[in-house]
C-alpha cells in the first residue's frame, strides 16, 4: 500500500510541474510530452532499485546517469533527460517538497553541436519558382507561405498559427508571439509582401453566395484541422512534396532547414547577430552563434575552391623560387 501510495504522489507532483512549465515558462505540448516521457523513465529506473524517485540523492542520479550511457543513449539525448531532471527537481526543492536539490552537481553529457541544414540561395529559389507555377488556390498559398517563412525566419508552429491580427496596415512589419508568449516584430520583404496580398485576394470566397452560413476564419491559413489552421504535418508533406517537383532531396527540406537557411543567407550578407537573434526569437544569443560556424564553414570552402593558391600545399609553396 505505501510503495502505491509513493507512485501516486510521484504522479502528483510530475502532474503539478509539467502544469507549472505551461502556465509559467509558456512550454509547448512537445515539450511537455518530451519531460512526461523523460520523468517517468526515471521514475521507472529508481523503483527498479527499490528507490521512491522523490526521494533519490545525487549517487542515484549518477546511477541513473551510467546506466542511460550504457543503453547506447545519445548525448543529445542525455543532455535533455538532464534538463528534465534538473527542472523537475529545482522545482521540488522551490516548493519545499525537498531540502536539497540533487541535481545541481551533475555533469552534462558532453556533445559536440551539428551544424545546421541549410540550403543554397539557388535552391531557394527553386522552390519558389515551383510554388509559383502550381496552378489555382493552392499555387497561391504555397507562394505565401514559402515567402513569408524565407523572409522571416518564423518557427513552423508561428507560421501555420499567424493571425490575421499579426499584420499592420501596410503588412510590412509582422508581429509574431513565441515561445513563452514573447512578442517580436520582423520586417517582411517585398516578394513576401506581394505574396501575401495575392494570397488574401483568394483565401476567402468573395461572392456572397460561398460566404452564406460561414464565418470568416481569424487565421492567416485556414483549414478544416481542430484547431482551425493549416496543420505543422500537413505543411510539412507539402513541403517535401514541392521539394520533389523542384527536383531536391525531399530529406533534405523541412520547414526548419528553411529557417537555417533564412539565418545563414542573412549573416551571409551582412546581417549582424544581435538583429538576426531578434529576428529568430533566441533568447540567448549563443543560440544564435552557431550560424557563424556556418559562414566560417562556407568561408573556407570559397577559398580552397577560389584562392589562387588554394591548389598548393605548403610544400610546394616552400620549394617554389621566388623571394
Amino acid at each position: 500500500m505505501k510503495a502505491r501510495s509513493g507512485r501516486d504522489m510521484n504522479a502528483r507532483y510530475l502532474e503539478t510541474f509539467l502544469e507549472m512549465l505551461v502556465a509559467e515558462r509558456g512550454a509547448s505540448q512537445n515539450t511537455v510530452d518530451a519531460y512526461k516521457r523523460d520523468l517517468r523513465g526515471f521514475f521507472a529506473f529508481a523503483a527498479q532499485g527499490g528507490r521512491d524517485a522523490l526521494m533519490c540523492d545525487e549517487q542515484d542520479l549518477r546511477a541513473w546517469q551510467r546506466a542511460q550511457a550504457a543503453a547506447g543513449m545519445s548525448a543529445r539525448t542525455g543532455a535533455r533527460r538532464l534538463s528534465a531532471l534538473r527542472q523537475f527537481f529545482q522545482f521540488l526543492f522551490a516548493e519545499r517538497i525537498r531540502t536539497d536539490d540533487p541535481s545541481r552537481h551533475l555533469d552534462r553529457p558532453k556533445q559536440g553541436r551539428p551544424l545546421p541544414k541549410y540550403l543554397s540561395e539557388g535552391e531557394v529559389d527553386r522552390l519558389l519558382a515551383t510554388a509559383a507555377a502550381y496552378p489555382g488556390r493552392h499555387g497561391v498559398r504555397m507562394t505565401a507561405l514559402l515567402e513569408i517563412l524565407y523572409a522571416t525566419g518564423l518557427r513552423v508552429s508561428e507560421l501555420v498559427g499567424l493571425p490575421m491580427t499579426a499584420f499592420g496596415r501596410d503588412r510590412r512589419v509582422l508581429i509574431v508571439r513565441g515561445k513563452g508568449g514573447k512578442e517580436r516584430m520582423v520586417p517582411m520583404t517585398e516578394p513576401a509582401i506581394d505574396a501575401l496580398a495575392a494570397w488574401l485576394s483568394v483565401r476567402e470566397p468573395s461572392n456572397k453566395e460561398g460566404m452564406r452560413g460561414r464565418v470568416a476564419s481569424p487565421w492567416l491559413f485556414p483549414s478544416r484541422s481542430a484547431k482551425g489552421y493549416l496543420t505543422r504535418v500537413r505543411f510539412g508533406q507539402m513541403l517535401k512534396q514541392l521539394a520533389i517537383d523542384a527536383g531536391i532531396d525531399p530529406h533534405r527540406v523541412s520547414p526548419h532547414v528553411l529557417r537555417h537557411s533564412f539565418a545563414s543567407h542573412l549573416l551571409a550578407h551582412g546581417v549582424d547577430l544581435r538583429s538576426l537573434q531578434q529576428m529568430l526569437g533566441h533568447a540567448d544569443i549563443g543560440t544564435t552563434q552557431i550560424y557563424t560556424h556556418v559562414l566560417e564553414a562556407r568561408l573556407h570552402a570559397l577559398v580552397h575552391s577560389a584562392h589562387p593558391l588554394a591548389r598548393f600545399t605548403l610544400k610546394d609553396l616552400q620549394s617554389k623560387p621566388g623571394d
